[in-house]
């Protein structure tokens, strides 16, 4: 660590002391049609250059060059282009107006860049995705993030069902969610990315294996940012889909703006609910006259989900006291019926968990804080999150619905229970930037969380209650470097974790370990890393990122959930060392022609890994320390993109994740030594196809064709050194393709979307072979008002 800050300040003193930054101005404007209305995704940019923009969802531009006499080229599909000549001494505002032409462009001569591909160029490992392409057709963000390289999100069943997300290889807990910078679990712990809606999101950035420090965070394997929509014109955007298996979506996302004080209210409301009463496919059952066992393919029927997340901000921007300030306050609930344990031989069928959760926050935001090129941001956060699990029932059920009665409830197996956690949760968040010239840039960044862990049971007068609580302190100080006309960027960065436990449960000692830690204790924890990425030219370019990390138990693996997971107060933080290497670049071959590729290479040492470890007999789990884990890997994905037009995208992922502990504790060598960790895959791939045709029947309207493939190869359930290998548990092959069709007419305002998901009615699989729908087909319509 010393020598990383000695490094550090000799990079600072070095590159300080010898580089000067050249004197900038800026270019800016809004892009209107002739109507007025502000053109969105428009390209601004220089001539015989790569410097440019596109334009936001409001029409505006901004483009920082050299001073002098520049030629200015905007184009927009389906408008004729602008070609203008402007002398740029100092600072100025150029608005512009485009006109209409069903005449399609023939050839691009310079090419801007959104803030997706800027992301993806950036030196840190991580996949950009821009949601707004394929809002007309997303159901949830679940659909997109797993299609993406090195990314595999697995699903116990149908809408609503707990998932497991892995980043090259790691998963879990390991990665860790921001909804703008902020745990997305401030909006409460059922809030996920299969319930948020989809209207509210702008791009989603997704971190492998080095996570900047700015996001104040300890994530192990990855991070995921959420970005929404950040607009200043009055819109409305609302959509409802119905689907296979009585499932129904509805999302709403608003913005009034008061012109007189600038006050902005938006509003937000995302609603699911689903029954989910798909078949099962050749599962133990009783026949009709309950004397005896066969297999069958019976209904689902105890495994309905609802949730809902309601939010309203308001607040102003563009003050001289504050460039943003809003508060907001948000509520979310869910209910879900329990159908199933960790595994599919337990079936339940009265149990249920319930929770809600209220969140209030404030965020502030101010460009030359304190001093020129200083920013702060600022967000302070408390959530009121409750859960309720019901086991009350003395059943014990089969997959054809009926029951026998029992002596024990039907999820821990004991007395009728009604079991509360309540784990109010607060965030604060301190981020300052300081760009100290072109050249040379400094962020400080601290994060507080605490949670608590209120437990008590109505009904089983065994349990004893406890107030726990889990609280982090994470500091990060980063260093970057652009050099080199921004060929060469560098980051380098340092984080201090602190954490401090405080636990009182002494329930279930020997299951959870709470007879070996009660009270509070503090430790602190170090990471560090760096970034560097260089262009050689705009189809080649390298960047290499490491990160020695350290990941502190949350409190769903310390305490436990309530329903299907034991406490384990015992566990251990992880430490990883991170190292990602890869090559990517953009190649025009041709005007309206691009291709972008990259190849990614990663290996992922972790120490005290944390995984789930199965009780099958009980149906729970729970998270376990494993001594050590390797994981290494590489990856790839080429996209072309024709004129808008034809997009083509396919991936590749190959992640190779063992176990080294050689030997176990009583000094006896390890028979999984070597092994693959089990239940995750280890090679998969996905591929995309669509066609959009343009001005279809009559100008603006739109037609999108397109087809989703996901393929995974088989995986051993169990430790692979365990029992007979031809006849040893595994999850088989899934393949499973997906088709969709999208109609947009009067630019983009109304839109209608169909799919059918999984045509051909694949048996798929992911944790512990429970199984997933089979095909399915939805319909969602869209409308957006600008």
């Amino acid at each position: 660590m010393r020598g990383f800050i000695h490094v550090l300040f000799l990079f600072i003193y070095l590159f300080s002391a010898n580089l000067s930054a050249q004197n900038k101005v800026t270019l800016s404007g809004e892009v209107k049609d002739q109507e007025g209305i502000p053109l969105s995704s428009v390209t601004v940019a220089l001539e015989n250059t790569t410097v440019g923009t596109y334009t936001n969802d409001r029409g505006y531009y901004s483009l920082t060059v050299t001073p002098g006499r520049h030629t200015v080229i905007v184009t927009s599909l389906g408008y004729n282009t602008i070609k203008t000549q402007i002398d740029l001494r100092k600072s100025k505002t150029v608005d512009f107006t485009m006109e209409e032409n069903s005449v399609t462009l023939n050839s691009v001569e310079v090419y801007g860049k959104s803030k997706t591909q800027k992301i993806k160029e950036s030196a840190f490992s991580v996949n950009a995705l821009d949601i707004k392409p394929q809002i007309n057709l997303l159901k949830n963000l679940n659909e997109v993030v797993n299609r993406t390289t090195g990314i595999k999100v697995r699903e116990e069943g149908g809408v609503g069902s707990d998932f497991d997300l892995s980043i090259n290889g790691l998963s879990g807990n390991s990665v860790r969610y921001f909804i703008d910078g902020v745990p997305l679990d401030s909006k409460g712990s059922n809030v996920t990315l299969a319930n948020l809606p989809v209207n509210l999101i702008d791009r989603v950035e997704i971190y492998k294996g080095v996570v900047p420090a700015s996001l104040g965070t300890d994530a192990l394997g990855g991070a995921i940012n959420i970005i929404t929509k950040a607009e200043k014109t009055n819109f409305l955007d609302a959509s409802y889909s119905v689907g296979s298996f009585h499932t129904h979506s509805a999302d709403l996302n608003a913005q009034f703006v008061e012109r007189r004080t600038g006050l902005i209210v938006r509003p937000a409301v995302g609603i699911n609910y689903s029954k989910n009463d798909y078949r099962m496919k050749d599962v133990q059952m009783r026949n009709e006259t309950g004397d005896r066992f066969i297999n069958g393919n019976p209904k689902r029927f105890h495994d309905g989900y609802f949730s809902l997340l309601a939010q309203v901000e308001a607040g102003v921007t563009g003050k001289s006291w504050a460039d943003e300030f809003f508060v907001s306050a948000s509520y979310s609930k869910t209910d879900k019926e329990l159908q199933t344990g960790s595994v599919q031989t337990k079936v339940y069928g009265m149990a249920e968990r319930n929770s809600d959760a209220w969140n209030v926050s404030a965020r502030y935001n101010k460009r030359n804080f304190l001093t020129e090129n200083m920013t702060l941001r600022a967000t302070l956060s408390h959530t009121w999150d409750h859960s309720i699990t019901v086991d009350t029932a003395y059943r014990k059920y089969y997959w054809d619905g009926g029951y026998i009665v029992s002596q024990r409830n039907e999820i821990r197996g004991g007395e009728p229970s009604m079991r509360h956690y309540k784990r109010p949760l607060t965030i604060a968040r301190a981020n300052l930037d300081y760009q100290l010239n072109e050249h040379h840039g400094f962020n400080l960044n601290y994060n507080l969380s605490r949670t608590g862990n209120d437990r008590y049971d109505d009904l089983d007068k065994s349990f004893e209650p406890s107030n726990d609580a889990v609280t982090k302190h994470i500091v990060g100080l980063t260093y970057s470097q652009s050099l080199f006309d921004g060929k060469m960027q560098n980051v380098f960065f340092a984080k201090d974790y602190v954490n401090y436990p405080n636990i009182r449960q002494t329930d279930q000692s020997t299951v959870t370990g709470s007879n070996k830690v009660q009270g509070s204790t503090t430790k602190n924890y170090f990471g560090y890393g760096a970034g560097l990425r260089y262009e050689f030219f705009a189809p080649l370019a390298v960047k290499v990122s490491y990160e020695h990390s350290v990941r502190l138990p949350i409190a769903r693996e310390l305490l436990g959930n309530g329903t299907t997971i034991y406490a384990n107060v015992a566990l251990e933080p992880e430490k990883s060392d991170n190292v990602n290497l890869a090559l990517f670049g953009t190649w025009y071959p041709a005007g309206g022609h691009s291709v972008y590729y990259e190849a990614n290479g990663f290996l992922r040492y972790v120490d005290n890994y944390i995984q789930t470890s199965v009780i099958e007999k009980e149906g729970m789990l729970q998270y376990v320390n494993d001594p050590a884990v390797h994981i290494k890997g590489v990856e790839g994905e080429l996209r072309y993109d024709w004129d808008g037009r034809l997009q083509l995208m396919a991936n590749v992922s190959y992640q190779d994740a063992r176990d080294q502990q050689e030997f176990k504790e009583d000094g006896k060598p390890s028979a999984t030594y070597k092994n693959h960790v089990p239940n995750r895959p280890w090679l998969f791939g996905s591929a995309e196809a669509s066609y959009t045709f343009r001005n279809l029947l009559f100008p603006g309207n739109k037609l999108r064709l397109g087809c989703t493939f996901q393929w995974v190869h088989w995986y051993f359930l169990t430790w692979e050194a365990y029992g007979n290998y031809d006849t040893k548990a595994r999850i088989p092959s899934q393949r499973i393709c997906n088709a969709n069709v999208t109609y947009s007419w009067k630019r983009d305002r109304y839109n209608i979307s169909l799919e059918c998901a999984n045509i051909f009615d694949e048996t798929a699989y992911d944790n512990y072979k429970l199984q997933k729908p089979g095909r399915a087909f939805f319909a969602k319509f869209r409308v957006f008002i600008n």
